[in-house]
């Protein structure tokens, strides 16, 4: 029997106690403008899912209730393309129902597909992949894989690629070869545990948010997102703030992020967490699958440092995680034993992840294909910064939230400080945390001309905190 990844367990683990939910969907959706041969998108989709094994796995249980995969052959693997017509103002509502499908794991693959005709030359191609068979950079071979599968079959030929050196199974039998047992000093395992426990000693829980409603005794998956969008200039300056450091762009706003959360009431302890690829190894490059594991940036705010500074802390402990990222988080957390709540995520409550996979892979021919956005209605954690650079050299992404502890006008608000921060330390990287400012010019002036009343400065902030609890001292 074939065992699950380690990340891929976590996700089946999330599933049966999440009754099948659909926040764990990867769903994007693509806007095709020209003449479709339907015929050809439909076997182009069935050559990619034979390609790639880990888009035909089921997952069933033993008679120990331990999960293994069962994949199915490229000929037993079901893969329809429906089509359905549809008008502009009904095609939101339509999306939504089919990203909302509940996989059952262990009868059905995890991937589906479906076409929306809004013209005899527009069409909507929305596919729905469960994240135990996938992850964000699995969208760049994805793309690729379908491109080459639709240019072939619609010149009446199957697709004439060069086979993987590896499929999923095998790097899941490789990855627990290589980490060891965690009870085992001398395994990998074990090393990269010791280091994690140390950095994360201490972390204070929950981080200090302004929610506009007190944490429910058990946080829910519902969420909705709002843009975010960093002009070009802004983001040209903040590239080049990387490349003088010798760091990454998601370096660079994670740790504007840090600042932020800073800013907001979180102190000088902020912890933020993040996706990393887990595709140590090149012959996972061309893999759809699962890869992907979180890690933990604990970004230190004290002594007043300048963003610079605050750089250099920022790169320096992003290079060390990485060097220690193959431990999977579930074990972190099993072994780090931090305190624990059905409320909050165990060691951080904020994510940020920079999504560097390029859509502009996916080019069929005739076509024009754009990326149909489609705002999320699940939230991973409380707020979850997603951001990408686009043709333009703009920074996009949206910020993901918690509806139970957010209003959509507070996330906005958050966003619109997120972008003055950037703002600012693209403008002078010296300034020193303590002078960064978050609220806008018009906040300041009316704060500066005698808003003493607590409570009405509060609310001007956005912020709903007890008095007791008041980080801001007001």
């Amino acid at each position: 029997m074939i065992p699950l990844s380690f990340a891929q367990r976590r996700m089946w683990l999330t599933h049966q106690i999440e009754g099948g939910a659909e926040t764990y969907n990867i769903s994007p959706a693509f806007r095709l403008t020209g003449p479709l041969d339907r015929d050809a998108l439909a076997a182009a989709l069935r050559d990619v899912v034979g390609r790639h094994e880990t888009l035909r796995t089921t997952y069933v249980t033993d008679e120990d209730d331990e999960p293994h995969q069962r994949i199915l052959a490229a000929g037993d693997a079901p893969v329809p393309l429906p089509v359905a017509d549809v008008t502009p103002e009904e095609l939101p509502g339509a999306i939504d129902e089919v990203i909302a499908h509940r996989f059952d794991l262990a009868a059905e693959i995890p991937f589906r597909a479906h076409l929306f005709c809004c013209s005899p030359e527009e069409h909507v191609l929305v596919l729905v992949i469960h994240h135990i068979a996938s992850d964000g950079v699995s969208g760049g071979p994805l793309a690729r894989d379908l491109t080459a599968a639709y240019t072939a079959r619609r010149e009446g030929r199957a697709p004439q690629w060069t086979p993987l050196p590896v499929q999923y199974k095998d790097y899941a039998l490789w990855q627990r070869e290589l980490l060891g047992d965690v009870n085992d000093p001398g395994s990998l395992a074990a090393a990269q545990i010791d280091y994690w426990r140390a950095e994360l000693a201490g972390v204070p829980q929950p981080l200090n948010l302004p929610l506009d409603r007190p944490r429910p005794a058990e946080r829910s998956s519902h969420g909705e997102a709002v843009d975010v969008v960093v002009d070009p200039a802004v983001a040209a300056g903040l590239q080049k703030l990387a490349d003088e450091r010798g760091m990454t762009m998601a370096m660079v706003l994670q740790a504007a992020v840090g600042v932020l959360l800073g800013k907001l009431g979180g102190g000088d302890d902020v912890t933020i967490g993040g996706p990393i690829a887990g595709r140590t190894d090149e012959a996972l490059a061309d893999l759809v699958g699962f890869f992907v594991n979180t890690q933990v940036l604990r970004v230190d705010l004290s002594g007043d440092p300048t963003f610079a500074d605050l750089l250099a802390q920022v790169r320096d402990k992003a290079l060390t995680a990485y060097e220690h990222q193959d431990v999977p988080f579930e074990t972190l957390v099993e072994q780090i034993n931090p305190e624990r709540s059905l409320a909050y995520q165990p060691l951080f409550q904020v994510m940020f992840a920079w999504q560097n996979f390029a859509r502009q892979d996916f080019e069929l021919p005739g076509l024009t294909v754009e990326f149909e956005q489609h705002l999320t209605q699940t939230a991973l954690s409380d707020l979850f910064f997603s951001i990408a650079m686009d043709e333009s050299g703009a920074l996009r992404g949206d910020l993901q939230y918690a509806t139970q502890l957010f209003d959509r006008d507070t996330a906005e608000a958050v966003v619109a400080r997120f972008v003055r921060v950037l703002e600012q330390v693209a403008a002078d990287p010296l300034l020193p945390v303590s002078a960064v400012e978050v609220l806008s010019v018009a906040e300041r002036e009316w704060l500066v001309r005698g808003v003493n009343d607590t409570a009405v400065a509060v609310e001007c902030l956005l912020y709903t905190f007890d008095a007791a609890d008041d980080p801001l001292g007001l």
